[in-house]
């Protein structure tokens, strides 16, 4: 062997011999790993009832969609095993094969099968507007125009929406964020999925909402795979078999109590559909020239009531009246004891309603709201490190402004805050930074910022790899900005580092 391998020809032979091996085993080992894995991971998103939903007594997710997959890997000899995500990020899941299947109440549309496979259709439905109760000048889809719509990211609703002229669209996570915007009356309508939103209002006790016209569309549903998987003929068997068992329509009347409509083998959608042209300089539009600002303005704005309100209550933590230190230190621990993202949903969707449960009539915009929350949370912060900051400075300095006749107001002012101050900047930096990340989270109250717009792209163009790298250089771009600005003015307001440098010291 030895002889064979010092030899020219003799390495081509065993290299050649080699790569035929490695061809042969790796065109074996797809063959081996065809075989469905156990147990078999079936995304779903359980805020979508009657379809799926978290049963509150026992925990466990339910409804009729589960019902059906689990009916389906018994006959397809599957152990399914739910796997609860979001709905924009169930598709980037089966791209990634995270999960195998996702069942979710997902319209089966011609852009989402050029990034998944899709069963044959198992459920026809069709989307609905809904309005308050006592709403009359809505009653069709023409009657949307320059109309508040809130949609669920992602949806087909979402898509129905953008076509309404003049409408000011709001996105939102789930359908019940979405609902409960109509419901504190800061949207005029909703674009949801009929059977989803009738579930709402007549079992889930939706109050003051109903809905109004005809469908608006007709839809079907259809169970996700990854493009290309090798399950989906198992999952169209397992579905066909309960078709023809009658176990379908047992299935079906026990969440409708309806019998169920006749399903096509392949939905109508996909044999019409024209693609969407992908462009990088649409997304970059999106994230920079509509994204950026609005993170911008959020951050600082919020980090300047912040300081305000972080400054307020560094002082009463550290004056000498018991009652107030306590009602700060109150404030200081639950801000930052509970996650802010708690908090926006307190302030925006909370609030409102608990109001409007007292009889009074109440609504908050977004952009207060956001603000709000944001600086609250960050005042929170923001006052710990002053406080620091100021009992860091030599208690001396505070009796020698005595003595001279100094008022306490003028000490803190001229003597103590400034050089506070300078101690303070590299915690107030890293704040400032930690702000901009942290205004990602008002994209759960619909806030279109650099988070949300990378999140709308990804609904449509299902790119989340490179869409989400995208947003996190820009995220990365921005806070090294800000590094690089709180550092300058730390510089700037060392006034013996700045002499030093010039050699005057």
């Amino acid at each position: 062997m030895i002889k064979i391998w010092r030899s020219r020809r003799g390495r081509t032979l065993l290299l050649g011999l080699l790569g035929w091996m490695l061809a042969i085993g790796f065109s074996v080992i797809p063959a081996f790993s065809q075989s469905p894995p156990n147990p078999f991971k079936v995304a779903t998103e359980a805020t979508f009832p009657p379809f799926e939903f978290q049963n509150n007594k026992t925990g466990q997710i339910e409804g009729f969609d589960v019902d059906l997959i689990k009916a389906i890997g018994e006959k397809a000899g599957l152990t399914i095993e739910l796997v609860n995500l979001p709905f924009d990020g169930i598709i980037p899941a089966l791209q990634s094969g995270s999960v195998q299947a996702a069942i979710s109440g997902m319209t089966i549309t011609p852009e989402r099968a050029r990034a998944i496979d899709f069963s044959r259709p198992y459920f026809k439905a069709g989307l609905a507007i809904a309005v308050q109760e006592n709403n009359d000048t809505i009653k069709s889809f023409e009657d949307l125009k320059d109309k508040r719509i809130a949609v669920q990211i992602g949806t087909t609703g979402a898509a129905e929406a953008k076509k309404v002229p003049g409408a000011k669209i709001t996105t939102f996570d789930n359908a019940v964020l979405a609902l409960q915007e109509l419901v504190n009356g800061n949207v005029d309508a909703v674009v949801n999925d009929g059977p989803v939103t009738l579930y709402a209002i007549k079992d889930a006790g939706l109050k003051g909402v109903k809905i109004v016209g005809q469908l608006l569309t007709e839809e079907y549903y259809g169970i996700a795979l990854a493009k290309n998987s090798p399950y989906v003929q198992l999952i169209n068997d397992g579905l066909a078999k309960l078709i023809e068992s009658g176990q379908y329509d047992v299935i079906y009347r026990k969440w409708f109590a309806a019998k169920p409509p006749e399903l096509p083998l392949v939905a109508p959608s996909l044999e019409s559909g024209t693609e969407n042209a992908f462009s990088w300089r649409q997304v970059f539009y999106n994230l920079i020239v509509l994204g950026v600002p609005v993170t911008l303005i959020l951050t600082s704005l919020s980090f300047f009531f912040g300081l305000i309100g972080g400054t307020l209550v560094a002082i009463a933590l550290i004056s000498p009246y018991n009652w107030l230190r306590l009602l700060c230190r109150i404030y200081v621990d639950f801000f930052r004891g509970t996650p802010m993202l708690v908090q926006l949903f307190i302030i925006y969707f909370g609030l409102p309603n608990l109001i409007k449960e007292i009889g009074l009539s109440f609504t908050i915009d977004r952009l207060p709201a956001a603000i709000l929350a944001l600086s609250l949370n960050v005042a929170a912060y923001l006052a710990e490190i002053m406080r620091g900051g100021i009992q860091s400075v030599d208690k001396g300095q505070w009796e020698a402004c005595e003595s001279l006749g100094m008022s306490p107001l003028q000490t803190m002012k001229d003597v103590i805050f400034p050089q506070a101050f300078r101690r303070m900047l590299p915690p107030l930096g890293n704040e400032f930074i930690t702000l901009i990340k942290d205004t990602s989270l008002a994209a759960v109250i619909g806030f279109e910022e650099l988070f949300r717009q990378g999140q709308l792209i990804v609904a449509t163009t299902y790119k989340a790899f490179e869409i989400y790298i995208a947003v996190a250089l820009i995220y990365l771009i921005l806070t090294t900005l800000s590094s690089f600005g709180f550092k300058w003015l730390e510089q700037y307001m060392d006034p013996i580092g700045r002499a030093a440098k010039k050699g005057k010291v």
